[in-house]
């Protein structure tokens, strides 16, 4: 089994049923739903799809809803598109106008008041580059072009080392999460995290609406979200490697070193890690990806990401379901590459007090001593299918709940296939229930060695302390 996950963004070109049932049947984990586009009632339609099919497949599909985030964008020119010309003064407002060869608005009134004379402003993923030349009425910023090109409406705007006064939550981002409270998103990826703050914030919305069980993913999108990283990670359940953003407001040569730095923060913590924004990106328009692509996301795999996301390729692309399988293919590739149980016995480990992650860690031990064919831990919460996975064991991790979100959750963790379990009072017929769906579902056969882990008593979150050996077809 692939033991790193896919999620794939939603959008037009996933809205024919088929590809989309094509794409769960190849392997999506995790299905994105970008809120920086579409209205709600967009989402709904593309959700209420995503929900038929998870079940006519019967496969725990997670949704994810990506925030708009605090981000500036361009507003709209009167002809759809202009052309700014190298050397030229090009004028950026918070009054409202109708865009032009000269002048545009801007999504956030206050940005005049946060740059300053010779302020980079970038627009575009920074394919054009501006300098701030003065600023006039405390409305207008004029800026004298660098990098010219053509720019067309509601293109996005970067101002590298510049912290910004606006709120971290606007008023969309917080209705956004309503309706993801409302439909019942199983993860929100939080955009252009800043702080350990910003994440709180989020996190304040979901407790003010009795909302507990929704995860929180922060995406890292620039200098003051990197060095701020171990406070991030704290708060969060996961974090987001957002190179798109991120390749715009810290320099390019930087960010391959972050998100080596990223990831193995991240999955050192016990909690998920996302490489995501352009790796595939040249299947958006041809069947193959460049040789580059492909090297990079094999590198994320062996860093130890785990998951890989899809963005414009399979939202847009006129290749979704070929991005689908190519990149499956390179995880699948990588991974016989890779010797997880010598990584495992080099691995530093620091002491730890938690019973639970000395409990997941001589599972992990336990399965590679005896060739385990598989770990299988019963998690009311995927708390211990979590720890077990940022050990990075060598063989099968099967994580059972009782929870259908749980097991839509597990389903981003790395290497853990997620099964739903029926309620039972007894963990002993917890286990042996689970034996036998693993057998039926082709996990597991007759005499296979599992390992097997649970907390006792049955439905206390983080009590993980019971590790049992059991051979597939004996008595219990």
């Amino acid at each position: 089994m692939r033991k790193t996950k896919i999620i794939c963004t939603l959008g037009p070109a996933t809205d024919d049923e088929n590809v989309l049932r094509e794409m769960i049947a190849q392997g999506m984990n995790v299905a994105r739903f970008n809120f920086s586009h579409g209205s709600h009632r967009e989402h709904l339609k593309r959700l209420k799809v995503l929900r038929r099919l998870r079940e006519e497949a019967d496969k725990p599909i997670a949704a994810l809803l990506d925030t708009k985030g605090p981000e500036i964008r361009l507003k709209t020119f009167a002809e759809k598109k202009v052309k700014l010309e190298e050397g030229q003064i090009f004028t950026l407002t918070s009054r409202e106008v109708e865009g032009n060869e000269e002048i545009v608005s801007i999504s956030y009134k206050g940005l005049p008041g946060d740059v300053s004379v010779g302020t980079r402003i970038l627009i575009d993923d920074g394919l054009i580059e501006m300098h701030v030349e003065e600023i006039v009425d405390g409305t207008d910023i004029r800026c004298k072009v660098i990098n010219g090109g053509f720019v067309s409406d509601k293109k996005g705007v970067n101002v590298p080392g510049v912290e910004l006064s606006m709120p971290y939550i606007s008023e969309q981002d917080r209705d956004d999460i309503l309706f993801g409270i409302e439909e019942e998103f199983d993860f929100i990826a939080a955009s252009f995290v800043r702080t350990a703050g910003d994440v709180l914030k989020i996190r304040r919305i979901l407790e003010a609406e009795n909302c507990y069980r929704i995860k929180i993913i922060a995406k890292i999108e620039n200098m003051q979200g990197v060095e701020n990283i171990d406070d991030i990670i704290q708060v969060s359940d996961g974090i987001m490697v957002a190179r798109g953003d991120m390749g715009v407001e810290i320099p390019s040569e930087e960010v391959p070193v972050i998100q080596k730095m990223i990831i193995k923060k991240v999955y050192e913590a016990g909690k998920q890690v996302i490489t995501a924004t352009q790796m595939l990106d040249s299947m958006m328009k041809n069947p193959r990806p460049t040789r580059a692509e492909t090297a990079d996301v094999a590198n994320a795999i062996y860093d130890g990401t785990s998951a890989i996301m899809l963005s414009g390729e399979t939202a847009a692309g006129l290749y979704p379901i070929e991005s689908l399988k190519m990149m499956a293919r390179i995880a699948e590739r990588t991974e016989r590459d890779i010797d997880y149980s010598r990584r495992f016995f080099l691995r530093e480990r620091k002491a730890n007090p938690n019973v639970t992650d000395a409990i997941c860690h001589a599972t992990c031990t336990t399965a590679h001593d005896l060739k385990a064919k598989a770990i299988l831990t019963v998690t009311k919460s995927g708390g211990s299918a979590y720890m077990i996975s940022k050990y990075r064991p060598a063989c099968d991790v099967i994580g059972g709940s009782t929870y259908p979100h749980v097991c839509r959750q597990m389903n981003l963790s790395w290497g853990v296939t997620p099964i739903l379990l029926d309620e039972e009072q007894d963990v002993f017929e917890l286990f042996e229930h689970s034996i036998n769906q693993c057998v039926e579902a082709g996990y597991l056969k007759l005499d296979d060695r599992v390992v097997m882990t649970a907390g006792v008593p049955l439905g206390m979150s983080g009590t993980t302390n019971m590790l049992k050996v059991h051979v597939v077809g004996r008595k219990y």
